[in-house]
């Protein structure tokens, strides 16, 4: 036996600047600030806008929703489910489907239990980050908001335990199987993939698009697993091979619902959402600002989101980072500084993004703006829209 360790979205396509992370979309500054929209059934362009010497933004209005090519290999947030009602016929993913909580588990039997309980709370929309079947902060932070959220109060400070009574929440909400099997398809091997991500700007902006180094990230990724998990999961597999079935998790498949509210916990590392009656309905791992670089405070609103974006590193704008090498534009892809998605907000220079790690999602420090998992922020920013209030609240932890 073994044991182990976007779809359619109205496109706003407008963003302004940001320095506290050193992120603008493409630039002309000959032109005003006019947002670039292609029209229904045109391509869908590299979002970019115009800055003028005050950078303003223009919002157009959200064109008939398509399809958007997010990678050529996944896209984030949207995984397939190829049987509802079955688990994947493994003997170890069978086994993690049947885990049902006991005081006296084995660390083998514990590691089962944490994989299906993560799935379930990712599944509700409380998303324990990059599932991993580790007892970790980002599992407790997610278990605490959804038994918050079931209790219809506001989420505590205190961490809930993981216990049988937690177990049975959980379970009496989602108990469909965890796991399945996955045929590996071409777009999933199409590639291309860079092998090993390089780790400087001027390496990456000679790239024409920041891909996945392998396809098992990209599949890692589709599937909301830590690629770690995945590999364990699959020891034998050949992962570049279109066809090869394989074991993965049966992560959220159903959107988020519309988000009237965001509210970013920065003592707590942590980004909820709420609907139009208040009730919170999603949260998500983030990292978020430092001592040294802090995230806004107040209430501010979402400007406008940008999927597949690019990031352009301008050193006389920053506060870190080696002046000396200049500026540089990174082009779009899943492992670029701001992954898959920007989510611009009206306080200047600020947004919520994705990252090319998710691992480190909420046990890290930013330079100042929020960072979640690819698929949590191509999530959210689909349910967001323009004017969705962003509420920030607590105090930065972590020293950058």
């Amino acid at each position: 036996m073994r044991w182990f360790g976007l779809l359619g979205v109205g496109v706003l396509v407008a963003i302004g600047i940001w320095v506290g992370e050193g992120y603008m979309l493409n630039s002309h500054p000959k032109s005003g600030p006019i947002a670039n929209v292609a029209p229904p059934g045109a391509p869908t362009p590299t979002p970019s806008v115009h800055l003028a010497a005050s950078p303003a933004v223009v919002i157009t209005p959200p064109i008939t929703p398509r399809p958007l090519p997010i990678d050529s290999a996944v896209t984030p947030g949207i995984p397939t489910i190829l049987d509802a009602a079955k688990g994947s016929a493994d003997p170890e993913a069978a086994a993690i489907d049947a885990s049902e909580f006991t005081v006296r588990a084995t660390g083998v039997q514990r590691h089962r239990l944490l994989i299906k309980a993560q799935v379930i709370l990712d599944r509700a929309h409380f998303s324990p980050g990059a599932i991993d079947g580790r007892d970790g902060a980002n599992f407790r932070r997610a278990l605490t908001a959804f038994e918050a959220a079931r209790g219809g109060v506001a989420a505590p400070t205190a961490l809930a335990k993981f216990d049988a009574a937690a177990w049975r929440t959980l379970t009496t909400t989602d108990n469909a199987p965890v796991t399945q099997d996955y045929v590996i398809a071409a777009a999933d091997v199409k590639g291309p993939f860079l092998g090993v991500v390089p780790t400087s700007m001027a390496a990456l902006a000679k790239l024409t698009r920041v891909g996945y180094a392998t396809p098992a990230e990209g599949l890692a990724e589709k599937f909301h697993m830590d690629e770690t998990l995945l590999r364990a999961l699959n020891p034998a597999a050949d992962f570049a091979s279109a066809g090869t079935s394989i074991v993965v998790i049966r992560p959220a498949a159903d959107p988020l619902p519309a988000i009237a509210r965001v509210e970013v916990d920065k003592s707590a590392a942590e980004l909820r959402g709420y609907d139009a009656a208040g009730k919170l309905v999603a949260a998500f791992p983030a990292t978020v600002g430092s001592t040294e670089r802090p995230a806004p405070s107040g209430t501010w609103a979402v400007r406008a989101v940008a999927p597949n974006p690019n990031y352009t590193y301008d050193p006389s704008r920053l506060t870190f980072g080696d002046a000396s090498k200049g500026k540089f534009t990174i082009p779009p892809g899943p492992n670029n500084p701001v992954g898959s998605t920007w989510i611009d907000l009206t306080v200047a220079t600020y947004g919520i993004h994705g990252t090319p790690d998710p691992v480190k999602v909420g046990k890290t420090a930013s330079h100042g703006c929020i960072r979640l998992t690819n698929w949590d922020a191509a999530a959210l920013g689909r349910a967001v829209k323009k004017g969705t209030p962003v509420v920030f609240v607590g105090v930065e932890r972590r020293k950058a």
